[in-house]
């Protein structure tokens, strides 16, 4: 017990590190945002740390941590490329700047910056239990994994169809209603929910009930992506700078989970 509570630390202490790191990146860009491509690292951050506290895993804490490096890999890479397309400070973080002014530079290390540390600690609980988890396999771990990579797959496929819009209709006015946009507003954040969800599962399947905690990792993912840092804020900012288009797309397609879209003038 007491191995399993400092490796938790430890992973806490990686989380923390790499997001001092990002921190000081932003003082030299005063630039905030840089902390959306150094997120999914403060996650994989603290499992590598996981992997190299605890006991050597079996099969499944390896294809958890697998899964989660090439989620990583994939989401930060898109995010550095977005930020390159479009250089400058995101519109959120500005905000954020002008509320706390003066002294946001030294504001931001605890109110942004360690606070996604901490968050992305608590959503790295899967991966530490996974590693942790020595139970032979079962069908559990087959809804997991395949839930995870549906939701890898489902996401990066999303964000390079929202990113070839963007290439070919910047500036147009026109809403992405194409691909699998036209079946759910957030098709993104849809495929990352089942990704943490599948991991979760991956995790309880290994520890049973004993791991059952860890689930607190994908419903936080998802209250993030629904309430917080996702789809209320960003659909807010969409409203006020799309007007008529994006309530004509949001009238008729489901929010958040993909289904038929709406007729017009349906309930």
């Amino acid at each position: 017990m007491t191995e399993t509570v400092l490796c938790a630390y430890g992973g806490l202490a990686v989380s923390l590190g790499l997001a001092v790191l990002a921190w000081l990146c932003s003082l030299r860009l005063q630039d905030a945002s840089i902390v959306d491509p150094f997120w999914p690292f403060l996650i994989v951050g603290a499992g590598l740390a996981y992997a190299v506290c605890l006991p050597p895993s079996g099969g499944r804490g390896m294809l958890a941590l697998s899964l989660a490096v090439a989620w990583a890999l994939r989401l930060g890479g898109h995010l550095a490329w977005r930020r390159r397309a479009h250089p400058g400070e995101d519109r959120r973080y500005q905000a954020i700047r002008a509320r706390h002014a003066p002294g946001f530079g030294i504001k931001s290390l605890y109110l942004v910056f360690g606070l996604q540390a901490v968050l992305a600690w608590c959503v790295s609980a899967p991966l530490g239990v996974a590693w942790a988890a020595h139970r032979p396999w079962h069908w559990p771990d087959l809804v997991g994994a395949s839930l995870a990579a549906f939701g890898l797959v489902f996401e990066a496929v999303a964000d390079a169809q929202l990113a070839a819009f963007r290439r070919k209709r910047a500036g147009s006015g026109q809403v992405m209603d194409r691909g699998l946009w036209r079946y759910s507003r957030h098709p993104n954040y849809f495929g990352e929910a089942c990704f943490w969800w599948g991991l979760g599962l991956l995790a309880v399947s290994g520890s049973g009930w004993a791991g059952a905690w860890s689930f607190l990792s994908p419903l936080l993912m998802t209250v993030l992506l629904l309430k917080v840092s996702g789809v209320g804020l960003l659909e807010a900012d969409l409203l006020a700078r799309r007007g008529r288009a994006y309530r004509d797309y949001v009238a008729r397609t489901p929010a958040f989970f993909p289904g038929r879209p709406r007729e017009a003038g349906a309930p």
